[in-house]
C-alpha cells in the first residue's frame, strides 16, 4: 500500500503531520509506503527529529501550500502545484492507494468532486463520521457535513454507501441502516424525510430498519444512521464536546474518550474514485497518525472499488 499524505496540512503543520507520519510508519509493514507530501526540505528538517523506518517514508515537493482559510475553489484551481493539489494528481494517477490532509476542508472536498470525481451512479458524495458504542464498535453516521440539505434519493444512497463501508471496512457482514428522524413512526419528520423513508422501503440493496432517533445513536439498533450534512454535522461538534467537557471536569472513561477526534483521525469521504480522509483541522500528531491508519484500512479494504461496483449495477 502506498499512502499519501499532505505535509503541509492543519493549523500546527509541518510539525504534527510529520511526527504523526513517523509514529504511523512503524505499524506499516516494509512493503508499504508512506508519502509525505510538500516542501521537502522543511519535512527533512522536520523528519530528522524522530525515529522511524526510514525505507518506509518518501517524500514528493510540492512547492505551494493552500492555508486554511484560502477560498477552496479559487485556491485549488490557482495552486495546482500545493500539498492538496499534487496528493490529489497522486491519487487520481494511482500512484497512492490513499490521500489524506487535516489541511482546509473546502479544497479537499473540491479537489474530491472535481479531481478523482464521484463514482458513476453517486449523486453526492457523503462525508463518514462514526459513533462510538459500549462493545467497542463504530456506527457509521453519513453525512457529517458535505450536504447541508440533500433530496431523498440522496439520503438513500447514502444508506447503501454507508452500509458498503460497514460491511468491508467494518466487517458487518448484514449492517442495519437506520434513518435518523425526530421519531420512530413512519410518518415522522421532513418532507424529505418521509419520502426517503418510503424510497428506502421500496428498495432491497440495503438491510433498512426504520427511523432511528438521536438516543440510539451510541447504541447498536443501526449500524449505519443516515441523515443530511446539516444534522450529522450537529451531531459530529455536540459529540466532541462531549469530550471536551468531560476532559474539563477530569472525568475519564473508556466509552467517552472514543468521543475525542484523535482516536478516529478524521472522517472519510466515500461515493469518490479513490480513499480520501479528511482530519480535524487541529489535529495533533495522535490524530494524524490514526488519519494514515484509518487511510490505510480503507484502501486494504478496496472499498473505493466496491462502492464503484456496487453503483454500476
Amino acid at each position: 500500500m502506498r499512502i499519501a499524505l499532505d505535509a503541509m496540512g492543519g493549523d500546527f503543520a509541518p510539525d504534527n503531520c510529520v511526527e504523526g507520519a513517523s509514529l504511523a510508519a512503524h505499524e506499516f509493514s516494509e512493503d508499504d509506503r508512506l508519502v509525505l507530501v510538500g516542501q521537502k526540505e522543511v519535512i527533512e528538517s522536520r523528519l530528522a527529529q524522530y525515529d522511524f523506518p526510514s525505507a518506509i517514508i518518501e517524500i514528493v515537493h510540492a512547492e505551494e501550500v493552500i492555508g486554511m482559510h484560502e477560498h477552496p475553489t479559487k485556491a485549488f484551481n490557482q495552486k495546482q502545484h500545493s500539498s492538496i493539489g499534487i496528493g490529489f494528481h497522486l491519487l487520481k494517477e494511482e500512484k497512492v492507494d490513499a490521500f489524506c490532509s487535516a489541511g482546509n476542508t473546502g479544497a479537499m472536498s473540491v479537489g474530491a468532486m472535481f479531481s478523482v470525481k464521484p463514482c458513476e451512479g453517486v449523486i453526492r458524495p457523503g462525508l463518514v463520521g462514526f459513533a462510538p458504542r459500549e462493545d467497542g464498535s463504530y456506527g457509521v453516521l453519513i453525512d457529517v457535513g458535505a450536504n447541508a440539505d440533500v433530496k431523498p434519493e440522496i439520503l438513500v444512497q447514502f444508506g447503501e454507501i454507508g452500509s458498503l463501508y460497514a460491511q468491508h471496512v467494518f466487517g458487518v457482514e448484514r449492517p442495519k441502516v437506520g434513518l435518523l428522524n425526530i421519531g420512530e413512526e413512519e410518518q415522522k419528520g421532513t418532507v424529505t424525510a418521509q419520502a426517503a423513508y418510503q424510497l428506502f422501503k421500496e428498495q432491497d440493496r440495503v438491510n433498512f430498519i426504520g427511523n432511528i432517533e438521536g438516543r440510539d445513536i451510541f447504541t447498536n439498533k443501526s449500524d449505519v444512521m443516515v441523515c443530511n450534512g446539516y444534522t450529522g454535522n450537529i451531531i459530529l461538534k455536540m459529540a466532541e464536546s462531549v469530550y471536551d467537557l468531560l476532559k474539563r471536569r477530569n472525568y475519564h472513561d473508556p466509552f467517552f474518550d472514543h468521543l475525542n477526534y484523535e482516536a478516529i483521525g478524521g472522517s472519510p469521504i466515500l461515493g469518490i474514485n479513490g480513499n480520501v480522509v479528511i482530519g480535524h483541522g487541529s489535529s495533533s500528531a495522535l490524530a494524524i497518525k490514526n488519519m494514515i491508519l484509518q487511510a490505510f484500512g480503507m484502501a486494504k479494504s478496496d472499498i473505493h472499488h466496491k462502492i464503484q461496483a456496487a453503483f454500476k449495477s
